[in-house]
């Protein structure tokens, strides 16, 4: 995994769309509630590629892919995401067997939210073992990166992903969801600068971002929709 991770890339254009390199696989997934929980299930099959480019601009007419419209439209995708580590920028919840960080980088997929609660209330609850391993769960299944959970030696709880990319619909809010990106893919700013390696991460393609590259949920408070 580490070797196809080095050769995988994401570049972002210069009010311009995300380049993707190094083969990563592509899927469309739909977010589906079931009783007081959301699952992904597999939406449209999109084509492969080595190399592909995704809108950015939140206009195109090939959606997830580019079409130039951000020339035609003259998107401003100027990056305003704070560039300090995830660590630095979390705030902590100490439970009695569990760590949570939290980042406040919120798409509003609510994969936060379990059968027995709120990741945060799970996390202070986390002596009782039903809530600590749904505590997990939800923090490892929010596709942002935002919560991370961690056991009481500090280290992070955090699936094995391979690189790859997930084109999010979200059709109980009417909307379309951002681009998850999940497995550690580097993703280079438009001026040369590499985020933070990740495993998971949401980056935003309607293009309304406040804390772009990467998505705050306006996809759903402007009722983005790619097609």
């Amino acid at each position: 995994m580490m070797n196809h991770q080095k050769k995988c890339n994401i570049k972002i254009l210069k009010n311009g769309p995300y380049l993707v390199t190094g083969n990563v696989p592509l899927s469309e997934k739909i977010i589906v509630s079931k009783g007081k929980i959301n699952v992904l299930m597999d939406g449209r099959i999109l084509p492969q590629a080595e190399e592909y480019a995704l809108c950015r601009c939140g206009k195109s007419k090939k959606a997830p892919f580019c079409d130039n419209s951000h020339e035609k439209t003259g998107f401003n995708g100027a990056e305003k995401a704070s560039r300090e580590t995830y660590e630095d920028r979390a705030e902590l919840t100490e439970g009695p067997d569990l760590y949570l960080l939290d980042d406040n980088r919120c798409a509003f997929t609510r994969f936060c939210h379990r059968e027995h609660g709120k990741v945060w209330d799970l996390t202070e609850n986390s002596h009782n073992p039903i809530y600590r391993e749904e505590a997990i769960t939800a923090a490892s299944e929010c596709p942002t990166g935002r919560l991370v959970a961690y056991d009481k030696s500090g280290k992070a709880i955090e699936p094995e992903y391979e690189p790859s990319i997930e084109i999010l619909q979200d059709p109980e809010k009417q909307a379309s969801g951002p681009i998850s990106v999940k497995g550690n893919i580097p993703i280079e700013s438009s001026d040369g600068y590499v985020y933070e390696l990740r495993n998971r991460v949401a980056l935003c393609r309607c293009g309304k971002s406040r804390n772009t590259p990467f998505c705050d949920a306006t996809h759903i408070s402007i009722n983005y929709a790619d097609s």
